[in-house]
């Protein structure tokens, strides 16, 4: 017997428009990858026993993936709204801003907000609904903002690079 959990919240519908291009993009790849796939599959289901011909296997199993990532890509885009803009007061940290952080110690980081699909942490990218961009969000200059891991910081630069790019 499985236990119940409540569903996870819905992340934030917004992304950069560069964000929004590389999911595009990605959709596009994943249909063309599925039409490579699925001639594979058909010539490998053609070679008869089915059970034991693990090229059919994993073809099988490599179109499944391919399927739930563009059912999933399918279901999300029409729902994400694309932030083309800056916002007008860019002295307060809001999504799309590079913030630059700096601890007691007088080491350096730097955190780009942007929308859950295009998070990429390992270089300094963060999903918008993540604790760190919570924390961040609303303050200006000169803040002083507690961060679960990295103690006490200060906001030293907020920018808001292009959001076309």
């Amino acid at each position: 017997m499985t236990r119940w959990r409540p569903p996870a919240p819905h992340a934030a519908p917004y992304i950069t428009a560069a964000g929004f291009r590389a999911l595009e993009s990605e959709a596009r790849a994943l249909w063309e990858r599925r039409h490579d796939v699925v001639r594979h599959l058909a010539a490998a289901a053609a070679e008869g026993d089915r059970s034991e011909n693990a090229e059919y296997q994993y073809r099988k199993k490599e179109l499944r993936e391919i399927d739930r990532r563009i059912g999933y890509l399918q279901r999300r885009m029409p729902r994400l709204k694309v932030v083309s803009e800056r916002p007008e007061d860019r002295s307060r940290v809001f999504f799309g801003a590079e913030v630059e952080l700096e601890d007691d110690d007088g080491a350096l980081r730097r955190f780009r907000i942007v929308g859950s699909d295009e998070a990429a942490p390992a270089v300094g990218a963060i999903s918008l609904d993540s604790p760190v961009a919570r924390r961040l969000l609303g303050r200006a200059l000169d803040d002083e903002v507690e961060l679960e891991g990295l103690g006490p910081m200060v906001v030293i630069a907020i920018d808001y690079p292009d959001p076309c790019a």
